[in-house]
């Protein structure tokens, strides 16, 4: 961090996170300590907490994790109030606490949605709003960690996305509301995160390829909300697998993902069967594009973060 920051940049500033205790939070408040911030970390589970503060306590910073729910006003309310009484007004704001599971509409309950909901939305909500008391003013900084959801429908994610897109308006309310306060209100949509709930499921999917390194996978998504994932050294097997699972199984294709380029083949296959989305992680050929107009077909191509490129039909 030295070659692109000043040294010691954050060095007397004050920083609380929500999340703070694993993944992307923690990567966070680990840079920020290590810039100089003093950190509180909020989470739901304490020795998660003790480990992740202690972890940064132990490289020389100086950190502080204090348990609750974001989805609890008070507890909240207890936990800035224990940053500010240990170190000082907060600086930096960061509200990364989020849920996630993949499920279509029609395979979520209620409740299951609600859950998401609260966590993100209301979850930023209920920090931000606790946290002005006990931000610095003028010059502190809310970050809210969006995502890629909140502009881009994602299928198996519908709750994310209204969550994300909520947390979009959110801040950009915010941003109006509190800039006569000197207060800045910003908000990230980072891709994919090593070290998330989401990379631990999707890489669960994919057991050869943790093993190896040299497989590629086809993931078939059907109408009934199903999600099928195969593996194999060659797409194309990866995908006649995939292919062979949901048939025997009386499913319908809607839409098909694989870890490669999407040549001529891989479209020509995802048409015979139904599917009326491709999407892959490198960019089509120009004779993949072709067959996809002229088969109605959804092809996306560059799906790695931060790019999404969507060369012909909607999503």
């Amino acid at each position: 961090m030295a070659d692109v920051f000043r040294d010691r940049l954050l060095q007397g500033k004050v920083a609380f996170i929500t999340g703070g205790g694993s993944g992307i939070n923690l990567r966070i408040a680990e840079h920020f300590a290590a810039q100089g911030a003093q950190v509180g970390l909020m989470g739901r589970k304490q020795n998660k907490l003790d480990r992740a503060a202690g972890g940064i306590r132990a490289a020389g910073g100086a950190a502080l994790g204090i348990a609750g729910d974001v989805r609890n006003y008070e507890e909240c309310e207890n936990a800035l109030r224990k940053t500010r009484e240990k170190f000082d007004a907060i600086d930096i704001l960061v509200c990364g606490a989020a849920g996630n599971f993949p499920a279509t509409v029609l395979g979520m309950s209620a409740n299951g949605f609600k859950a998401v909901i609260d966590i993100d939305l209301l979850g930023t909500f209920n920090t931000c709003r606790a946290a002005y008391e006990h931000l610095r003013k003028p010059g502190a900084s809310v970050i809210a960690i969006s995502a890629t959801h909140a502009f881009v429908p994602i299928p198996y994610q519908a709750h994310v996305c209204a969550a994300k897109a909520g947390i979009d308006m959110l801040s950009k309310t915010l941003a109006i509301e509190w800039a006569g306060a000197g207060v800045r209100v910003n908000v990230i949509a980072p891709g994919p995160v090593d070290d998330t709930e989401g990379m631990r499921r999707l890489a669960a999917l994919q057991p050869l390829n943790d093993a190896s390194g040299a497989v590629h996978a086809a993931a078939l998504l059907t109408t009934d909300g199903g999600f099928t994932v195969r593996e194999d050294v060659g797409r194309h097997n990866a995908i006649d697998k995939a292919v062979g699972a949901v048939m025997r199984a009386g499913q319908v294709p809607h839409s098909l993902l694989v870890t490669s380029r999407a040549s001529y083949e891989v479209v020509h296959k995802a048409a015979e069967v139904g599917c009326r989305l491709v999407a892959a992680i490198s960019a089509p050929t120009a004779l993949a594009l072709r067959l996809a107009q002229e088969a109605g077909v959804t092809l996306v191509g560059w799906t790695r973060p931060p790019r999404l490129t969507v060369y012909c039909g909607e999503l």
